[in-house]
Protein backbone atom coordinates (compact mmCIF):
# COMPACT_ATOMS: atom_id res chain seq x y z
CA UNK A 1 0.00 0.00 0.00
CA UNK A 2 0.94 3.49 -1.05
CA UNK A 3 1.46 5.47 2.06
CA UNK A 4 1.85 9.42 1.59
CA UNK A 5 4.37 11.11 4.03
CA UNK A 6 3.14 15.08 4.45
CA UNK A 7 6.58 15.59 5.82
CA UNK A 8 8.94 14.47 2.65
CA UNK A 9 8.13 17.95 1.30
CA UNK A 10 10.34 19.38 4.47
CA UNK A 11 12.99 16.81 3.87
CA UNK A 12 13.43 17.40 0.11
CA UNK A 13 13.38 21.28 0.75
CA UNK A 14 16.38 20.63 3.63
CA UNK A 15 18.35 18.65 1.03
CA UNK A 16 18.16 21.29 -1.65
CA UNK A 17 14.87 20.66 -3.36
CA UNK A 18 12.52 23.30 -1.69
CA UNK A 19 11.26 24.01 -5.52
CA UNK A 20 9.23 20.81 -6.19
CA UNK A 21 6.29 22.63 -5.50
CA UNK A 22 6.74 25.33 -8.43
CA UNK A 23 6.36 21.73 -10.33
CA UNK A 24 2.32 22.14 -12.31
CA UNK A 25 2.93 18.83 -14.26
CA UNK A 26 3.02 20.61 -18.06
CA UNK A 27 5.70 17.08 -19.41
CA UNK A 28 8.15 19.48 -20.85
CA UNK A 29 10.73 17.66 -18.94
CA UNK A 30 9.65 14.11 -20.00
CA UNK A 31 8.86 15.59 -23.69
CA UNK A 32 12.64 16.18 -23.90
CA UNK A 33 14.66 14.09 -21.62
CA UNK A 34 17.18 12.04 -23.06
CA UNK A 35 17.70 9.81 -20.44
CA UNK A 36 13.72 8.96 -21.01
CA UNK A 37 13.96 7.62 -24.59
CA UNK A 38 16.32 5.08 -23.87
CA UNK A 39 14.89 3.97 -19.93
CA UNK A 40 11.71 4.01 -17.75
CA UNK A 41 12.60 7.21 -16.56
CA UNK A 42 9.56 9.91 -16.60
CA UNK A 43 10.71 12.68 -14.84
CA UNK A 44 7.32 14.68 -14.45
CA UNK A 45 6.48 11.34 -12.31
CA UNK A 46 9.37 12.17 -9.83
CA UNK A 47 8.37 15.27 -9.35
CA UNK A 48 4.53 14.02 -8.80
CA UNK A 49 5.62 11.31 -6.15
CA UNK A 50 7.51 13.79 -4.09
CA UNK A 51 5.00 16.43 -4.66
CA UNK A 52 2.63 13.72 -3.20
CA UNK A 53 4.88 12.73 -0.42
CA UNK A 54 5.62 9.03 -1.84
CA UNK A 55 9.12 9.22 -0.15
CA UNK A 56 9.43 5.02 -0.10
CA UNK A 57 8.68 4.98 -3.59
CA UNK A 58 10.97 7.42 -4.69
CA UNK A 59 14.35 6.62 -3.12
CA UNK A 60 13.69 2.89 -3.95
CA UNK A 61 12.87 3.16 -7.22
CA UNK A 62 15.53 2.60 -9.99
CA UNK A 63 14.32 5.49 -12.10
CA UNK A 64 15.70 7.81 -9.38
CA UNK A 65 19.29 6.87 -10.86
CA UNK A 66 18.33 7.20 -14.44
CA UNK A 67 18.71 10.81 -14.84
CA UNK A 68 22.12 11.79 -16.41
CA UNK A 69 22.50 15.21 -14.99
CA UNK A 70 22.15 16.61 -18.40
CA UNK A 71 19.80 19.54 -17.50
CA UNK A 72 17.73 19.74 -20.65
CA UNK A 73 14.71 19.66 -18.79
CA UNK A 74 16.04 22.47 -16.42
CA UNK A 75 16.78 24.74 -20.22
CA UNK A 76 13.23 23.58 -21.41
CA UNK A 77 10.97 23.91 -17.85
CA UNK A 78 8.60 27.21 -18.22
CA UNK A 79 8.81 27.79 -14.41
CA UNK A 80 12.21 27.57 -14.34
CA UNK A 81 12.15 24.92 -11.86
CA UNK A 82 15.75 23.35 -11.15
CA UNK A 83 14.74 19.72 -12.03
CA UNK A 84 18.24 18.39 -11.25
CA UNK A 85 18.55 19.76 -8.28
CA UNK A 86 15.63 18.03 -7.09
CA UNK A 87 16.89 14.98 -8.58
CA UNK A 88 20.02 15.42 -7.09
CA UNK A 89 18.31 15.86 -3.49
CA UNK A 90 16.00 13.12 -3.72
CA UNK A 91 19.20 10.82 -4.55
CA UNK A 92 20.84 12.11 -1.40
CA UNK A 93 17.94 11.56 0.61
CA UNK A 94 17.87 8.14 -0.85
CA UNK A 95 21.69 7.41 0.28
CA UNK A 96 21.05 8.59 3.60
CA UNK A 97 18.30 5.93 3.90
CA UNK A 98 20.97 3.40 2.56
CA UNK A 99 19.44 3.19 -1.65
CA UNK A 100 21.98 3.49 -4.05
CA UNK A 101 22.60 1.70 -7.24
CA UNK A 102 25.58 -0.72 -7.48
CA UNK A 103 27.16 1.07 -10.10
CA UNK A 104 27.00 4.70 -8.39
CA UNK A 105 28.40 3.26 -5.14
CA UNK A 106 31.16 1.80 -7.51
CA UNK A 107 32.60 4.88 -8.73
CA UNK A 108 31.65 6.50 -4.96
CA UNK A 109 34.38 3.66 -4.15
CA UNK A 110 36.41 4.33 -6.19
CA UNK A 111 36.64 8.30 -5.75
CA UNK A 112 37.13 8.02 -2.49
CA UNK A 113 39.85 5.21 -3.09
CA UNK A 114 41.50 6.88 -5.62
CA UNK A 115 40.64 10.15 -6.05
CA UNK A 116 39.16 9.42 -9.65
CA UNK A 117 35.50 8.06 -10.48
CA UNK A 118 37.39 5.58 -12.48
CA UNK A 119 39.93 3.84 -11.51
CA UNK A 120 43.66 4.14 -13.84
CA UNK A 121 44.87 0.50 -13.63
CA UNK A 122 48.23 -1.00 -14.83
CA UNK A 123 46.54 -1.60 -18.49
CA UNK A 124 45.62 1.71 -18.72
CA UNK A 125 48.83 3.24 -17.04
CA UNK A 126 51.30 1.32 -19.38
CA UNK A 127 48.57 2.70 -22.60
CA UNK A 128 49.24 6.59 -21.24
CA UNK A 129 53.28 5.37 -20.97
CA UNK A 130 53.16 4.25 -24.20
CA UNK A 131 51.79 6.91 -26.20
CA UNK A 132 54.12 9.55 -24.55
CA UNK A 133 51.93 10.32 -21.32
CA UNK A 134 52.95 9.55 -17.94
CA UNK A 135 51.34 7.33 -16.19
CA UNK A 136 49.43 9.18 -14.42
CA UNK A 137 46.89 11.48 -15.17
CA UNK A 138 47.93 15.37 -13.87
CA UNK A 139 44.76 14.70 -11.21
CA UNK A 140 44.49 13.62 -7.48
CA UNK A 141 45.98 10.50 -8.54
CA UNK A 142 49.15 11.68 -8.84
CA UNK A 143 49.60 14.42 -6.41
CA UNK A 144 48.96 13.40 -2.61
CA UNK A 145 48.12 16.48 -1.12
CA UNK A 146 45.75 17.30 -3.36
CA UNK A 147 44.57 13.33 -2.34
CA UNK A 148 44.79 14.31 1.02
CA UNK A 149 42.77 17.14 0.92
CA UNK A 150 39.86 15.41 -1.13
CA UNK A 151 40.10 12.87 1.26
CA UNK A 152 39.10 15.85 4.11
CA UNK A 153 36.27 16.79 1.54
CA UNK A 154 35.05 13.33 1.38
CA UNK A 155 34.95 13.21 4.95
CA UNK A 156 33.57 16.62 6.17
CA UNK A 157 30.55 16.44 3.45
CA UNK A 158 29.82 12.87 5.10
CA UNK A 159 30.66 11.27 1.29
CA UNK A 160 32.81 8.64 2.84
CA UNK A 161 29.72 7.11 4.51
CA UNK A 162 28.75 5.64 1.24
CA UNK A 163 31.60 3.75 0.50
CA UNK A 164 31.27 2.05 3.83
CA UNK A 165 29.20 -1.43 3.83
Amino acid sequence: MVTPNPDFYKEIAAAGGEEVKMCFQCGTCTAGCPSGRQTSYRVRKLMRMAQLGLKNEIISSDELWECSTCYTCVERCPRQVPIVDIVIALRNIAVDEGYIRPQHKGTATNLAKFGHAVKVDDKISALRKEIGLPELPPTVLSNEKAKADLDKILTLTGFDKITQE
